[in-house]
């Protein structure tokens, strides 16, 4: 994935997981949902606020001059100038959501120190030197907008609002015995700090939301490739949406084959998604994101297997044969609090191979059994492995005529299970990518089954 600086995608983490989230009605249900809790907004915004202090330290303040009226002295002239952020203490943040509006960060008792150099001029008096500010009492709050391109379907961050306020601002001078001259402008230069720091504020805030947040966000995958069959669409289905409780998002969740496209003969359930609030962020898988998969994969053809005479010598000594499995119809997996269930219908057909290696049908065989699988995450990709029921066997054709198929049950359950099932795990080991953006982690991972989707709940880490 596309990254860019440290600090970008550290600030970036301010509203990271809002890219994962809602839980609204929509007319077409989501094949995943995506949630984000408050305790995983607190943890985005502690992390985003700690690079913002490095953003606003690097504020430049612009340099400040005028005049006052010095009663009964006449006009006073002052110049503050090469001035810079000293520090800028963040010490009370807040994310919180803002029910159909976003989200709102709010910082509280902020102080700034600043340091520069200063000189003034009454009449035929003139004198300079350095100066401290130390500006206590800073608070900051900003709204920020989530929203959706339409041609490229990723995600877009706006600074929504953004307003900052002064309580108080201490004045230090020194280089001079007649500092106390600065001291008469006071006044004038709190007026005018305070103008021009609550403009770079916000500056800053909307600069950082546009050139940074936004491009980490758009990290978050809209398409994902799994291999050259499938892909996997985790596009928005419905707009995001902020409730008094979580920042939620509904994706698509759907494998597709980019050659042909088609859309599935079935559609996904709704999802009865649970009140949970214990981990940073949730994600809930429906049956509708596997079963596309069995759909794309049958009909790329690729759900198959040959075991050629080295691998069934074991099973059929007397003669040198061949078979062909492979699924007859799409698999379904079945999700229920009860557990997951995979109910395919498999077929092997069985060869002879003559000497001049062609090959003549024997027959056909239609398999059925029920298989469980067991899920759990590995470096933020789902994982699998199944684990299968005995088979039941029919004879759909045959070339050498009917026969009891109960005299090669203890073959093909010797077959199956060890040469067709360690396959499958293999592959089902690779998994496939949860939709995350770049450099998030998962740990503290809970997996739950419910009525039509599998439930998955994380806490996660940056970095």
């Amino acid at each position: 994935m596309a990254r860019g600086p440290d600090n970008t995608l550290q600030w970036a983490t301010l509203v990271v997981l809002a890219a994962v989230g809602t839980a609204v009605t929509a007319a077409t249900n989501p094949g995943v949902v995506a949630r984000i809790t408050q305790k995983g907004l607190d943890y985005a915004c502690q992390q985003g606020v700690a690079v913002l202090q490095k953003e606003l330290e690097k504020m430049k303040i612009p340099d400040m001059s005028g005049s006052v009226k010095m009663k009964p002295f006449g006009k006073g002239h002052y110049n503050f100038y090469s001035m810079d952020v000293r520090g800028f203490q963040l010490p009370s943040s807040q994310m919180k959501l803002l029910p159909d509006e976003g989200l709102g960060l709010s910082i509280r008792n902020a102080n700034v120190k600043i340091g520069g150099k200063w000189k003034a001029r009454k009449s035929f008096i003139k004198t300079s030197g350095n100066f401290e500010l130390n500006v206590e009492g800073v608070s900051i709050s900003a709204g920020l907008r989530l929203g959706q391109e339409p041609a490229s379907r990723r995600l877009t961050a706006s600074c929504s609002s953004c307003s900052s306020n002064i309580d108080g601002v201490r004045l230090h001078v020194s280089g001079s015995s007649l500092g106390w001259l600065i001291k008469l402008f006071h006044k004038k230069i709190e007026s005018s700090l305070r103008k021009a720091m609550n403009n770079k504020i916000c500056e800053i805030m909307t600069h950082s939301v546009s050139s940074k947040l936004q491009p980490y966000l758009q990290t978050l995958p809209v398409t994902t490739k799994i291999d050259k069959v499938a892909w996997i669409d985790y596009s928005l289905v419905a707009p995001l949406r902020v409730t008094a409780e979580n920042l939620d998002g509904q994706m698509k969740g759907e494998f597709f084959n980019p050659a042909h496209r088609d859309p599935p003969p079935f559609a996904p359930p709704a999802l009865a998604f649970p009140a949970d609030h214990d981990r940073m962020v949730y994600l809930g898988l429906s049956d509708y994101l596997f079963n596309t998969a069995g759909l794309v994969y049958h009909k790329a053809g690729v759900l198959k297997m040959t075991l050629k005479d080295s691998m069934v010598a074991k099973v059929f000594p007397n003669m040198k044969m061949q078979f062909f499995f492979g699924t007859a119809s799409p698999p379904q997996l079945t999700m229920s609090p009860a557990g997951l269930v995979l109910t395919p219908t498999l077929e092997a057909q069985a060869f002879v191979v003559f000497p001049n290696s062609s090959l003549v049908p024997l027959f056909l065989l239609e398999m059925s059994t029920n298989i469980s699988l067991e899920v759990s995450a590995r470096s933020n990709r789902l994982v699998g492995k199944v684990k299968m029921d005995k088979l039941l066997l029919k004879l759909k054709h045959s070339v050498i005529g009917s026969f009891p198929v109960q005299l090669l049950q203890s073959i093909m359950n010797y077959v199956v299970p060890t040469l067709v099932l360690p396959k499958v795990n293999e592959r089902l080991q690779e998994g496939f990518p949860l939709p995350l953006p770049s450099r998030i982690q998962v740990f503290n991972l809970v997996i739950r089954s419910y009525q039509n989707f599998l439930l998955l709940g994380a806490d996660v880490h940056y970095g």
